[in-house]
Parts: structure tokens; C-alpha cells; sequence
């Protein structure tokens, strides 16, 4: 085979050749595109780092927010417990006086029925002095036959209530 045998020839000079176009593409690559690849890299590098502390820095200010949002909410808070525990006094003082009114009210309204009960008793009471005298006189003239005066009738019934009572 011809070509087998040309091998020895041509081998040495595709070897120079190849190593001379991989030696072109190499610095060609090396001077043109590797500093463009670098420097986007390098930029991608400081894009991240920027990114990084602008979070940092946001994340540190949200901290902060909430720290004062929750001091506020807590004051808000203490605010409403305050004013709750104030109207719930106020209340109570006002419902305390309402039931002192009330009382009043009703002791006086009390005072009042217990006098017309004592006097409604006291007529009651001297109306049955009378009946009782005059069931006494006539059960003492139907029965005896003797007529009791008015007088010894009440003095007699006078007597035998104040035994009871």
C-alpha cells in the first residue's frame, strides 16, 4: 500500500503543521477571549457580592422595621389594656353608684310600705278590740244572761291581748 508507506514522509511535517495551528488557536483564544470570558466572570463575581451585601444591608434595615413594629404594636397594646382596665373601673363605678341610687330607692319605698303597714295593723288591731269587745258582751249576755258594759268589755279584751302579745 502506497499510502502506508508515505506515513514516514508526511507524518513529520502534519505533526509541525498541527502544532502549529493548535499553537495560533491557543494564543488567539489565550490574548482575545479569555480576558472578554475573565472579565464577564469577574463582573458576574462583583454583581453577587453587591447583591449579596444590598441583601444583607435590606434584610438588617427589615430587622430593624420589625423590631419597631413590634415595640409599637406592643404599645399599642398596653395602650388598650389600659383604657380597657379605665373603662372597665369607670363602669364599675358607675354601676356601683346606679345600685346605691337603687337601694336608696328602695329602702325609702321599704320605709314607706313598713309605716302603712303599721298603721294599716294598728286599725286592723283596734278593729279587732272592737269586734272582740263585741263578741264578748254578746257571747257573755247569751250565755249568762248578764249585759257587759262597753267599757269593762274592751278593758277585758285589752287584757287578754296584752297576755298574748
Amino acid at each position: 500500500m502506497p499510502q502506508i508507506a508515505q506515513l514516514a514522509e508526511i507524518y513529520s511535517s502534519q505533526i509541525f503543521w498541527m502544532l502549529v495551528v493548535f499553537g495560533l488557536i491557543y494564543f488567539v483564544i489565550a490574548k482575545s477571549m479569555l480576558p472578554k470570558i475573565e472579565a464577564t466572570m469577574d463582573g458576574r463575581d462583583k454583581r453577587v457580592r453587591e447583591d449579596l451585601v444590598a441583601a444583607s444591608r435590606a434584610r438588617s434595615d427589615a430587622d430593624e422595621a420589625e423590631a419597631g413594629y413590634r415595640a409599637r404594636l406592643a404599645e399599642a397594646r398596653a395602650a388598650a389594656q389600659k383604657a380597657a382596665a379605665e373603662a372597665k373601673s369607670a363602669a364599675a363605678a358607675e354601676a356601683e353608684t346606679r345600685v346605691k341610687a337603687a337601694d336608696a330607692v328602695s329602702a325609702t319605698k321599704l320605709a314607706d310600705a313598713e309605716a302603712r303597714l303599721a298603721v294599716q295593723r294598728n286599725e286592723a288591731l283596734a278593729t279587732i278590740e272592737g269586734v272582740a269587745a263585741e263578741a264578748a258582751q254578746d257571747i257573755v249576755q247569751r250565755l249568762s244572761g248578764v249585759a257587759v258594759a262597753r267599757d269593762r268589755a274592751d278593758a277585758a279584751v285589752k287584757a287578754a291581748l296584752a297576755q298574748q302579745g
